[in-house]
């Protein structure tokens, strides 16, 4: 065993995570062009569609984006009608984000996005339900430290 193997691209459990989730990501592209979505506006609008209403703050919990992303993000989305940004009235500094029914109704389009990339990653239902354990195991973990 060389000393060198750790630092071997073979070795490292964050080579396969970012190529796959880059390269999942790019499969995205063709169903979320009929939407006239990126995939973060698209990830954005999943939010949206599950909670309505909520501060920036939240969103970018949620999303993991910090403000310098979600910005400009939220600006293109409140352009295309589908979100409504407000400052809140108890505090100025905080912004609200709502959805807007043009922004609803793009839910029933969306509906094609998770069956198309379903045939695309093509894994069984159980291989799917470890991946996501494993994976959001994995975020908390990190996140922690």
């Amino acid at each position: 065993m060389d000393k060198y193997d750790s630092l071997k691209l073979e070795n490292q459990i964050c080579f396969p995570l970012y190529a796959v989730a880059k390269e999942t990501t790019r499969k995205y592209k063709p169903f979320l062009e009929k939407l006239d979505l990126t995939y973060t506006q698209y990830i954005c609008m999943m939010v949206m569609w599950e909670h309505k209403q909520m501060n920036v703050k939240s969103l970018g919990e949620h999303l993991y984006l910090d403000s310098g992303t979600l910005t400009p993000l939220l600006k293109k989305l409140e352009e295309k009608g589908y979100i409504k940004r407000t400052r809140s009235k108890d505090d100025e500094r905080n912004l609200n984000v709502e959805i807007t029914k043009l922004g609803m109704d793009l839910r029933d389009k969306a509906l094609m996005v998770p069956k198309e990339m379903g045939k695309c990653v093509a894994l069984s239902k159980e291989e799917f339900e470890t991946l996501y354990k494993i994976l959001y195991k994995m975020l908390g973990n990190v996140n922690e430290k």
